[in-house]
């Protein structure tokens, strides 16, 4: 199974170089580095990146994160990933634009199905 990170570009940049991150402010902040399953992704867009461009949506393989991966109620009492340790680059599996088209983000064709 799939799980998922939006980050920023500069957030995405940073990876890149560095090689591994805490994460975005609000993952810092946390102590973990929020994640989103399939379904969960477009909520998560619309309500903390709403009308943000330049956004890169990162795939990670939930079982390779191990037992640092923890699964969480948060919104509405749903279960979110969440990682206990620095995402590094390697554990990214593909990452690619998530452009904003009139006001929404147009995610991957096919991704709920993809990641089941």
């Amino acid at each position: 199974m799939l799980v998922y990170k939006i980050f920023r570009n500069d957030e995405w940049v940073a990876l890149r170089k560095s090689g591994e991150t805490a994460g975005a402010p609000i993952d810092v902040a946390d102590g973990y580095v929020h994640f989103s399953t399939a379904d969960q992704a477009e909520e998560t867009a619309s309500r903390h990146f709403a009308g943000e461009d330049g956004l890169m949506l990162l795939a990670m393989e939930a079982e390779a994160l191990g037992a640092s991966l923890k699964w969480e109620p948060s919104r509405g009492g749903a279960l979110f990933p969440h990682l206990y340790r620095e995402l590094r680059l390697a554990d990214v599996v593909w990452a690619q634009p998530l452009p904003l088209k009139d006001g929404a983000h147009q995610f991957p064709a096919g991704l709920k199905e993809a990641s089941e």
